[in-house]
């Protein structure tokens, strides 16, 4: 800081309200376009990660509970299901960090970014894929013939931590899903809305991100291979890709047509 100059965010002496009212309002802004996750991992009191550190610490954290799970329990088969859930997470979060970055830099609209990141919708798709896979894995599932997933991956009669962390390690890939889902529909609105008004390096520069958001669902099929036997969690894995691909796959074709 300069001497004699106030702090950012701060008033100065000469400063109109109007002039305060802008500083708030760019803060706001500031804070809204970022997406729940992001908002979550910079607002840890006393704390600043790197947006690097952040991913090596939840990679290393979840990896780590999944071996010691696996080997406290005995269950070292489903280690490799839960480290295949924990990269598809850890990817997850690359790119949405990703997304958000490349987002920002852009001249788009802010009808665009308010909906993507300030309406918080990917957490409500995020939950109702969430509740779908619960009332799934708890309720229709023991009701087939055969062993159900969560008895194959934790054994008959689980332990409470055990069960607790694969929730939330389930929640984070469920939350990730809602999140491809949001930003695909987002991008093709934007695409089909506000398409017109971008200049050729912008048109490129979005259609780069659809294509990342492609990758971001494509991410989800690593758990593909892991869900033998689970015909019906392969299907939703696999439409959920290609939804997301055909989605964003006409945002690009928008763009690029025009």
């Amino acid at each position: 800081m300069i001497d004699g100059e106030p702090p950012s965010g701060t008033p100065s002496r000469n400063a109109t309200p109007a002039d305060a009212t802008d500083g708030r309002r760019d803060v706001l802004s500031d804070r809204d376009d970022r997406w729940v996750y992001e908002s979550i991992v910079g607002s840890i009191p006393g704390v600043e990660f790197s947006r690097t550190q952040a991913m090596a610490i939840q990679l290393a954290l979840f990896g780590i509970g999944v071996i010691v799970l696996g080997a406290a329990t005995d269950r070292w088969a489903a280690v490799p299901t839960g480290l295949a859930a924990v990269a598809v997470v850890s990817a997850g979060s690359v790119l949405m960090l990703t997304l958000g970055r490349r987002i920002r830099e852009l001249a788009v609209p802010r009808q665009y970014t308010h909906a993507l990141f300030g309406s918080q919708i990917e957490i409500v798709l995020g939950v109702f894929s969430y509740v779908g896979l619960i009332t799934y894995l708890f309720v229709a599932e023991p009701r087939e013939a055969g062993q159900p997933l969560l008895e194959s991956l934790l054994g008959p009669e689980p332990s409470l931590v055990a069960v607790y962390f694969t929730l939330l390690v389930l929640w984070d890939v469920c939350y990730r899903i809602g999140t491809g889902w949001w930003a695909s529909v987002v991008g093709l609105w934007r695409s089909v809305q506000f398409g017109d008004r971008f200049d050729r390096p912008t048109r490129r520069a979005l259609i780069e991100v659809d294509l990342v958001t492609i990758g971001f669902a494509a991410v989800q099929l690593l758990l593909v291979p892991f869900l033998s036997g689970q015909r019906l969690l392969q299907l939703l894995v696999a439409g959920h890709v290609l939804a997301v691909t055909v989605v964003s796959g006409l945002s690009v074709l928008v763009l690029w047509r025009g």
